[in-house]
């Protein structure tokens, strides 16, 4: 259940009449998606629209009324970056198309993620995407409650999927250190446990096992998640 507050929605609210034509909504909201992707959505405050902008605080309040309001806009539009691809009525098709588009959003958003796993996003673009993934299930079960069951399980394994890959960037950001340098920084150690002869399974895991990208490893996840979701679904 959705719950409303006393505050008017954006989306239900008409555009208002303003007639300063340096700044408009679509450039506001532009603005904040760039800061967002480059300095993370804690660094996204008003206050600093109004400076990257080159306008008044008070000015940006004729356009958005609050902070929330344009992490709404901003959702919807990164939403909308890119049209869906016609559904094939294949669910597993389906499906798996919805889950790559929404890693790729969060990919190139990092921000997206979080926001759209704490509340509901309720834009056009976002209402559109839903009605598809929605869509897509219901060539698996006539039922809605489970449909919007396997659409919230998926979000939930591309969230948790892309956010290890994100967290990885992150590492080698602030580290300064891709993933092989780190490895050869720690080689010395693996060596000494792996000859110490106390994790077997570790150990097998370090010689034996493929080096599998995130992508790869995202793929089989969703190959698994899916499978799953169609031997509960399956009459």
């Amino acid at each position: 259940m959705l719950s409303m507050g006393d505050s008017e929605l954006v989306w239900a609210r008409r555009p208002r009449e303003v007639r300063r034509p340096a700044l408009s909504v679509e450039r506001i909201v532009r603005v904040a998606i760039a800061t967002a992707d480059a300095d993370g959505l804690d660094a996204l405050s008003m206050r600093r629209m109004a400076t990257d902008l080159g306008s008044g605080t008070t000015s940006l309040y004729r356009y958005v009324t609050n902070r929330d309001e344009l992490v709404d806009l901003m959702t919807d539009s990164v939403l909308g970056e890119e049209p869906p691809e016609p559904l094939t009525g294949d669910w597993r098709t389906d499906l798996r198309a919805v889950a790559t588009r929404q890693r790729v959003g969060i990919l190139r958003h990092p921000w997206l993620g979080a926001v759209m796993t704490t509340r509901p996003a309720l834009g056009p673009n976002a209402l559109r995407a839903v009605d598809l993934a929605l869509t897509a299930a219901a060539g698996l079960t006539p039922d809605i409650t489970v449909a919007a069951d396997i659409i919230a399980l998926i979000g939930n394994y591309v969230f948790g999927a892309a956010s290890q890959e994100l967290a990885e960037r992150e590492a080698q950001r602030r580290t300064g250190q891709t993933e092989e340098q780190w490895r050869a920084s720690v080689g010395p150690y693996i060596r000494q446990v792996i000859e110490g002869g106390g994790y077997p399974q570790f150990a097998r895991q370090v010689i034996e096992a493929e080096d599998r990208t995130f992508a790869e490893r995202f793929e089989f996840g969703l190959a698994c998640l899916l499978d799953g979701i169609g031997a509960r679904c399956r009459p």
